[in-house]
């Protein structure tokens, strides 16, 4: 992992996760059938007067691939008043992003420590569409891990698991090394993602039979973009732009909610 940004001592933290942007270098471009950059910028507009102590941006951030997508983001986000953390999804290019996100708001730390939590930003991203975990990534995450204390909350790109959806053929690939590591864990409270343009939440509990009843929650982010239909085919439905807000206090607990323009 990166080296950590921390965060000031407080109560509570608000975080704002949005995902699945999918912009195009033309802001007035189409992605199945809306402007993308269009619900984006009304979203980002609705919500820069709220509070929030980070934006976290967990990935397809474009959809064509180009340095300029990156900068019509980096320019909706310029006055944001919070540091913005990102992650890659499989559409993206990490080299650009970097290149893009060079400047603050943007903080391209992956660990991210407050009072009371961790917060873990993973890299899926792999040669395909779907997500990959590899060994490296896995023994990076087993020693941050064997060294956190606090509960620790995860956000990637990917989901580990299947949902029902034309999506999952492209979820994370052989998610179990990951999952079976997150079980020897009982600190990590959870796991949110994006990718599945669904907004859903779930409870793995294999493996957690002894000392951690409560299981992993897995948390599905809705997409800024379009949302994806639970169907074997791809689907998509123009809901508005959407995303979740999160809720994390010193106490070790966390809420969130899915909120749409």
């Amino acid at each position: 992992m990166s080296a950590p940004y921390l965060f000031a001592t407080k109560a509570h933290y608000r975080l704002l996760q949005l995902t699945d942007c999918h912009l195009l270098a033309d802001p007035q471009a189409d992605y199945q059938q809306i402007k993308p950059y269009q619900h984006l910028a009304a979203l980002l507009g609705a919500l820069k007067t709220q509070a929030f102590d980070a934006l976290l941006l967990t990935g397809d951030l474009t959809q064509d691939h180009s340095l300029a997508s990156y900068q019509l983001l980096a320019d909706l986000l310029k006055d944001w008043p919070s540091p913005v953390f990102y992650l890659p999804g499989n559409h993206d290019e990490p080299d650009l992003m970097a290149q893009a996100f060079a400047k603050p708001p943007f903080v391209a730390a992956t660990e991210v420590t407050a009072n009371g939590w961790t917060w873990l930003l993973l890299n899926t991203k792999g040669a395909t569409p779907a997500g990959e975990f590899d060994q490296p990534r896995l023994l990076e995450l087993a020693t941050t891990l064997q060294n956190t204390r606090t509960p620790v909350w995860l956000f990637c790109h990917h989901h580990p698991l299947p949902i029902g959806a034309a999506i999952d053929r492209h979820g994370l690939q052989h998610p179990e090394a990951l999952l079976s590591l997150l079980t020897e864990h009982p600190q990590v409270k959870g796991l949110a993602h994006g990718h599945c343009h669904s907004a859903y939440q779930a409870t793995h509990q294999i493996g957690y039979q002894a000392g951690h009843p409560a299981g992993l929650t897995i948390v599905g982010c809705p997409a800024t973009s379009v949302q994806f239909t639970l169907s074997a085919d791809w689907q998509t439905e123009d809901q508005g732009p959407q995303g979740c807000v999160w809720n994390f206090a010193a106490d070790g607990s966390v809420h969130w909610e899915f909120i749409r323009l």
